[in-house]
């Protein structure tokens, strides 16, 4: 274990293992199932951070592993001269399954390819560089979606980005009715701030953005990217208050926890461009016929196992118990908020959530914090958890509050 752990820090990320062997988590995977998770040593893990919101399946499912052998056994990847079928009958689907209009799809492979297509066909069809983006919004790290998740950290040492982008306060729809120019092709937009901190607007705000984008001629463009696939208790998180946007953005638990795959959904006016020229924008690997039936599978068992209404209940049962433990902890839990099986827990201070984090590894639970947001930690756990495991999540939650009390007592 000590050589592959050497191998990651000289040879891949140096900052990430040192931030990995401060936390406790300095130690090398091994194998996975359902909810759990094994290190090398035999350590077992329930893992509640599902691997950002893409394991809703859990570890391995079996439907979806059964999926990609067979596909594996036929063609793994396209020639790409000729059509292949899971990828057509996928995209089929997510017209089914995305509401109204939107039925053309672009296939990349990650959230962030899928947003690069979304600000390309909003430019394209509108003839406008403008993207209006919301504070603590996180739409992926390439250089078009880094332009708009709008973190110095992120941001300063490759500037400059993307011109044309205006940044607004998430929640305030009038903020974004006052950014909206001549020059707005579209605003961008998560139904819940995932790397924000689990960030949850105000009820009606995603009614008013569509309202104000469709009086106002520009496009919107929902980011279901985390809170897709049954994560936040619907299918999408948009559901929650009924819109129809331009473009959808979906990836993370698309691929059924098994394959890497995004996809771009919108009305067919916004794909009019790859009539006129196909090959305006491309993916050698999008769509690949692995990753596609992956995907196929996905779907059909997170709406056949009702996997939403489990997240909805599972989500309660989780949120309660975290908040009576913030009551008794009010030095280090500011908040606990979530909807479904998408919760953060805020501490007071990000290295108390470190602290935390560490001792929960310890007992043997996996979570980790924010990327736009350090002093939340998040859970996003795979949607199939059952309430004794939620249970013994939230005894571990209270042992490694009370270590982490021991551990920083005399310092607060």
């Amino acid at each position: 274990m000590d050589e592959v752990f050497t191998l990651f820090e000289r040879h891949i990320n140096p900052g990430l293992a040192g931030l990995l062997r401060f936390t406790g988590l300095d130690r090398v995977e091994d194998r996975a199932e359902g909810v759990y998770v094994w290190d090398k040593s035999g350590k077992r893990y329930l893992d509640f951070l599902g691997l950002y919101g893409t394991l809703n399946l859990g570890h391995r499912h079996p439907r979806v592993v059964e999926a990609v052998k067979r596909q594996l056994d036929r063609m793994p990847m396209s020639v790409r001269v000729l059509v292949p079928e899971p990828t057509a009958r996928l995209a089929a689907r997510l017209a089914e399954v995305t509401p109204g209009a939107l039925s053309m799809v672009f296939f990349g492979n990650s959230g962030a390819e899928a947003v690069e297509a979304a600000i390309k066909l909003a430019r394209i069809y509108t003839g406008k560089p403008g993207i209006i983006t919301t504070e603590g919004g996180f739409h992926g790290k390439t250089m078009g979606a880094l332009s708009l998740t709008p973190r110095p950290a992120y941001q300063d040492p490759v500037k400059p980005l993307l011109p044309g982008v205006k940044v607004v306060p998430y929640g305030d729809a009038e903020a974004v009715a006052r950014a909206i120019d001549d020059e707005t092709a579209a605003v961008i937009v998560e139904p819940i701030q995932g790397e924000g901190g689990v960030r949850i607007p105000p009820e009606g705000y995603l009614r008013e953005l569509r309202r104000i984008t469709a009086e106002r001629g520009v496009l919107l463009i929902v980011d279901e990217v985390q809170t897709g696939l049954g994560r936040t208790g619907r299918f999408w998180g948009m559901e929650w208050e009924g819109i129809e946007p331009d473009l959808l953005t979906s990836a993370k638990a698309l691929g059924g926890g098994v394959m890497p795959i995004g996809a771009t959904v919108g009305r067919p006016e916004l794909f009019e461009a790859f009539r006129e020229n196909p090959l305006i924008h491309s993916s050698t690997f999008g769509g690949n016929p692995l990753a596609a039936a992956a995907a196929l599978a996905a779907i059909e068992v997170t709406l056949e196992e009702d996997l939403p209404a489990r997240a909805r209940e599972m989500g309660a049962r989780l949120l309660s118990g975290l908040q009576k433990l913030a009551a008794e902890w009010p030095r280090f839990i500011e908040e606990v908020r979530g909807r479904g099986l998408m919760v953060g827990v805020e501490f007071t201070d990000p290295d108390i959530g470190a602290v935390f984090i560490s001792e929960l590894a310890e007992r043997g639970v996996l979570t980790a914090f924010g990327l736009n947001n350090p002093k939340v930690v998040r859970l996003e756990p795979p949607l199939i958890v059952t309430e004794a495991q939620v249970d013994e999540a939230l005894g571990k939650f209270a042992e490694a509050l009370a270590a982490t009390g021991r551990a920083l007592e005399g310092i607060l």
